[in-house]
């Protein structure tokens, strides 16, 4: 006899007993999954979800078109109805009497509407979105949230702009990223210079952080070719948003476009629709052009400006910033990625005139050759000398959010050897000043291998933020 044959029993002893778990724990189960479908059939009920409405109102009408052709019959088929109904009702009751009847039937009827609408719905779900694990009624509430969600202008450019708009869409569908376009380095640079479009690169990722369509399509945006004659270097999104702008002729069209491809949650804005070029001029008295060589400058930067001077900003820009509730300017590069958005006049003027809440977001670390032994305070004193040379002396952006005294790990000391450092606040000496600072743990909880905005730690303290200020206004 095999060792098969002597465990077979034994096999056998064990399924019966798993068996028997089984069906203990059955209507334990099934109690769970009624409660939790009639836990999200009651949410169909909460307010803001634009459903109710519009079945009390089908059911009236289907009332009234059963009316209408009960009339357009003279009445004699709704005549039948009522007397059969009556005859049926007098039986039942003769059996049991009306306050239990009554009940019955309601409860009977009710079971009857909530079963039909919720087979309708699971029917809209399956049509909309086969593949998705989302709940119609989830959809429609989180959906509903973003809706009332404030009005928020993100401006910015790079990695950092994008992290901020992953972690502010948890929060508001009405989200407007206006984004700098005077990079010249990498695949944005040499698709500016071949076929003279605008830089795509930091509006792509601005798109992908936006998008709420399918991971596997924005990463697809995302994609990198690594190898290939011509294609090494160039990300899929950027050749994307390069073709549209051919085809339609204008890169505000082409981002429109992309915006529908990618279901991007608010809009993606550029400061302006001009071929601008930077140029820097640095304390040792050289003048360099571009953003990647000023990003490198073997000098402190004095003073920055663009060829050609006085850019235009896009009529939608503007109108976002005038319909603002809250304005936000940063993270992200200063010289390269934050002050290029303020040399567009336009959206300086229109930034000062909105009543909205202004806050700058200082980075966490220094960058070498660019902002090299700054605290917040420095960058404060940037932003407010490229304001002054626009002939802006009243500051716009008094409230500063900045990182908490940061700790030291392995990972400091990592930037520390590649001569970053971390951005000092001086909590106190700015509030001398007259900012109001508020200060959070930024980076997040969890260990990473970059020091760089956690998009929820980061979009948490700003909607403190703005709660706090809408609590005072």
């Amino acid at each position: 006899m095999t060792s098969s044959n002597i465990s077979h029993p034994q096999n056998r002893r064990r399924k019966r007993r798993a068996s028997r778990r089984r069906n203990k724990s059955a209507p334990f189960t099934h109690r769970g999954d009624f409660v939790t479908r009639s836990l999200r059939a009651v949410r169909w009920l909460l307010p803001g979800l634009v459903v109710k409405r519009w079945m009390l109102t089908s059911g009236m009408g289907l009332l009234m078109a059963l009316i209408g052709a009960a009339i357009w019959a003279d009445l004699k088929p709704i005549y039948w109805m009522i007397e059969i109904l009556v005859w049926l009702l007098g039986a039942i009751t003769n059996v049991l009497p009306r306050s239990i009847t009554g009940p019955i039937v309601l409860l009977v009827g009710a079971g009857l509407l909530l079963w039909g609408q919720s087979r309708s719905f699971g029917s809209i779900q399956q049509a909309l979105a086969p593949d998705k694990d989302t709940v119609l009624v989830d959809a429609l509430m989180a959906k509903s949230k973003l809706k009332r969600g404030p009005n928020i202008v993100a401006i910015g450019g790079g990695t950092g702009l994008s992290t901020l708009l992953n972690g502010l869409k948890r929060y508001s569908g009405r989200i407007t990223a206006i984004v700098t376009v005077a990079d010249d380095g990498g695949s944005s640079g040499i698709l500016r210079r071949e076929m003279g479009v605008q830089p795509p690169g930091d509006i792509r990722n601005c798109l992908a952080a936006l998008s709420t369509e399918e991971p596997l399509l924005t990463r697809l945006f995302q994609y990198r070719f690594s190898a290939g004659s011509g294609l090494e270097g160039h990300s899929f999104g950027n050749l994307f948003l390069s073709a549209l702008t051919a085809i339609t002729g204008n890169f505000e069209t082409a981002i429109t476009a992309s915006s529908r491809v990618l279901a991007v949650q608010g809009q993606v804005v550029p400061a302006t629709n001009v071929d601008v070029r930077l140029w820097a001029e640095l304390e040792n008295g050289q003048r360099i052009e571009g953003e990647s060589a000023i990003g490198k400058a073997p000098s402190p930067i004095v003073r920055m400006g663009c060829l050609p001077e006085r850019p235009p900003a896009l009529p939608r820009a503007l109108e976002a910033i005038a319909n603002a509730e809250l304005i936000v300017l940063g993270p992200g590069s200063l010289y390269t990625s934050l002050l290029p958005n303020l040399l567009v006049p336009e959206l300086v003027e229109a930034i000062q005139r909105s009543n909205a809440p202004k806050l700058y977001i200082c980075n966490l670390m220094t960058q070498p050759g660019e902002t090299d032994g700054l605290d917040v305070s420095g960058h404060l004193r940037a932003i407010e000398a490229q304001l002054a040379s626009l002939g802006i002396t009243k500051r716009i952006f008094s409230s500063v959010l900045a990182q908490d005294d940061m700790e030291p790990s392995p990972l400091v000391d990592y930037y520390r050897a590649r001569g970053a450092e971390p951005v000092i606040c001086d909590r106190r000496a700015l509030q001398t000043q007259g900012y109001e600072v508020m200060q959070a743990s930024l980076q997040g909880g969890r260990p990473t291998a970059t020091l760089r905005h956690d998009p929820r730690s980061l979009s948490l303290a700003i909607m403190r933020f703005f709660r706090k200020y809408k609590r005072e206004a």
